[in-house]
């Protein structure tokens, strides 16, 4: 009798789960694995990290290299990559269009944060948008265009973090221009983290990392008395502990009095967070 004949009659007898079965035999026929997350992770890390170095190459060698050659090299990676995905790409569609292969995705965001950097290089060497409120919205819009049209997960939460930007200057959380930055930075890592909560084998991992970052946002936004933070971990936190408890209830019922307890408890916390920073200010 072989080792798959034994894991049948196991299978048969109850010892065993269908799924228990049907992973035990793809290691005893030595299946193919799939690479799928560790690659998406692979190729995030390595689109960030090469647009993080490109940003730390023109910051350091600006005046060598000059406005006209940065903005050149820019513009055809822009150009290139935007092209690639217009080409390539699915027609556009109103019901939801699946991407041509998973590294599709990651060369549209790259595009997006290259246009990112593009306009950040622009406003920060000439001004144009004498300001940036500006900057952040035209680029929201671009993106938010962007994610529709192909849509795409990651360049949504780019827009939606973007926005996020904008709204916090105009409300007057624009006291230092690295703000902008943590703003940013910390809409795109925690909605980045909120996305991976709605996958079915990861969700729960994802909602432990959102949770972890949920709590230091806090910290620190009352460490150093920047309600915006309190209210991104606050905000972010309790969307992606909503979707794993309203999942696992699966009940309409549930879920109205779910978002009517929990939600003004959320909203009464925030509130008297705000009013004590305005006190202590």
């Amino acid at each position: 009798m072989t080792t798959i004949d034994r894991l049948d009659s196991w299978k048969e007898a109850g010892v065993i789960t269908d799924a228990q079965h049907a992973t035990l035999s793809e290691i005893v026929r030595r299946d193919r694995f799939s690479l799928f997350v560790e690659l998406n992770a692979l190729l995030y890390i390595g689109v960030v990290s090469v647009v993080a170095g490109l940003g730390w190459t023109f910051r350091d060698y600006v005046t060598s290299l000059g406005d006209a050659a940065i903005l050149s090299i820019l513009g055809l990676l822009m150009a290139v990559s935007f092209g690639y995905c217009f080409v390539r790409g699915p027609s556009y569609s109103n019901d939801e269009v699946e991407s041509p292969y998973f590294a599709f995705d990651y060369i549209l965001y790259f595009a997006c944060l290259v246009l990112a950097a593009t306009l950040a290089f622009i406003e920060t060497r000439f001004e144009l948008f004498h300001g940036w409120d500006t900057h952040l919205l035209i680029a929201a819009l671009v993106f938010g265009v962007l994610a529709y049209r192909f849509d795409n997960r990651f360049v949504l939460s780019l827009a939606l973090s973007t926005l996020a930007g904008y709204l916090g200057l105009k409300l007057g959380f624009d006291t230092l221009d690295i703000d902008v930055y943590l703003q940013l930075g910390a809409n795109a890592v925690l909605l980045a983290t909120v996305s991976g909560v709605f996958d079915d084998d990861t969700g729960w991992g994802y909602l432990a990392v959102l949770l972890i970052l949920s709590a230091l946002s806090i910290y620190l936004g009352i460490r150093f008395r920047k309600f915006a933070f309190v209210a991104y971990g606050t905000l972010f936190g309790y969307a992606g502990l909503s979707i794993k408890v309203l999942d696992a209830a699966g009940d309409a019922i549930f879920a109205m009095v779910y978002f009517v307890i929990t939600g003004s408890i959320v909203v009464f916390a925030l509130v008297v967070v705000a009013r004590t920073f305005g006190r202590d200010e």
